[in-house]
């Protein structure tokens, strides 16, 4: 039966060999020949992920040498065929319109209970070996994965989400599009919120707005340096920039406006602003009781609660900084140089607030 099998899948019969191990099936199902000619018919189909389970079983509950060793070569071919087809779809991938255009490939959170088969899925689509795709998948945040082109990583994005690797592909420009207006003051709390705004071109304007427009928001923690002498070995002093301090930013995300509201402590004019309801007067101009009173109202009146997962994705962003392209960012902290952290928190919140039900 195993000769005839052959012979109709060398023919190309696929019809034929299938009423052949149908047959094959109900007269000798214990028949070691059948497992090595299903492997065979599926890899003849296409099929290669049942090919592959045909082969392993075989390697696995067998001792016949004749068919170890044809299953292991099948095996071999199966792995190079993937091979191919990964690299002939990538190319696809690669000749489509906009395909150059620089994108970036975040890893979702993975739950525990999932966490085997993600770095499993990661492993063979990122051709990684285990312990170092484990050590890729994060359980709390984003991690930014990779940064190149939209048809390259758009590709990775579908084949690890196919194999339980929950990511997103997100095209740069797409983020450097998102206006990012900054809140300078509230005049308003109630019944709507009542806002005064600086736009993109730095003209300022005021905006009313429900509560409810606001779909999500982020918080986030940005460092800031001063330059310190410091004791260096031998005893001899060195300049150096340390951080001293935290600045913290908050982004409301209205996609139905198309836009993100972004407040920042050290820029929010609390003395031109009105004081949430219910805030006593007396401390309430004291700015860091201020911005205390602020998100706790914050966090009562916005539907959803605040993201505040930032750091664990900017510790791991920053890497890329030097690699991604310029854009202007919505934060004025007044740093005599670029920090890396303003740019991540940037590009994070526009992430979020382009793939909004992302976990």
């Amino acid at each position: 039966m195993y000769d005839r099998v052959s012979q109709a899948l060398q023919a190309d019969q696929l019809q034929q060999a299938a009423s052949l191990l149908q047959q094959w099936q109900q007269e000798n199902p214990a028949d070691p020949w059948l497992g090595l000619a299903l492997g065979q018919y599926w890899q003849g189909r296409g099929d290669l992920d049942r090919a592959q389970a045909a082969y392993t079983r075989l390697l696995q509950n067998l001792s016949n040498p004749r068919i170890l060793t044809q299953a292991r070569g099948a095996l071999q071919r199966v792995e190079q065929q993937r091979i191919e087809q990964r690299q002939q779809q990538l190319q696809a991938a690669r000749d489509q319109p906009g395909s150059t255009a620089p994108a970036l490939l975040v890893l979702h959170p993975v739950a525990p209970d999932h966490r085997p088969l993600a770095a499993q899925g990661l492993a063979e689509v990122m051709q990684l070996d285990p312990y170092t795709a484990r050590q890729r998948l994060s359980s709390q945040h984003w991690r930014l994965y990779r940064v190149g082109t939209l048809g390259e990583l758009g590709h990775l994005c579908q084949h690890l989400n196919r194999h339980r690797v929950p990511s997103s592909c997100v095209p740069i420009e797409a983020i450097r599009a998102i206006p990012v207006l900054r809140v300078l003051a509230i005049l308003a709390f109630e019944p709507q919120i009542r806002l005064v705004v600086q736009l993109p071109e730095g003209v300022q304007r005021h905006l009313t707005i429900p509560w409810t427009e606001i779909s999500q928001w982020l918080m986030g923690q940005l460092p800031l340096y001063e330059s310190v002498v410091d004791l260096a070995p031998w005893g001899k002093l060195k300049r150096a920039e340390k951080t001293q301090d935290y600045a913290e930013v908050i982004d409301w995300h209205l996609p139905s406006q198309g836009y993100i509201l972004r407040f920042c402590d050290r820029s929010y004019r609390h003395r031109q602003s009105c004081l949430p309801p219910n805030t006593l007067e007396e401390a309430g101009w004291v700015a860091a009781i201020a911005w205390k009173n602020l998100k706790a109202y914050f966090q009562s009146h916005i539907q959803t609660a605040a993201i505040a997962d930032f750091t664990g994705f900017g510790a791991g962003a920053i890497e890329f900084i030097d690699v991604m392209p310029s854009m202007a960012i919505a934060i004025d902290l007044l740093r005599t140089t670029p920090c890396p952290w303003d740019y991540a928190f940037h590009l994070y919140s526009g992430m979020r607030f382009l793939k909004p039900n992302s976990p």
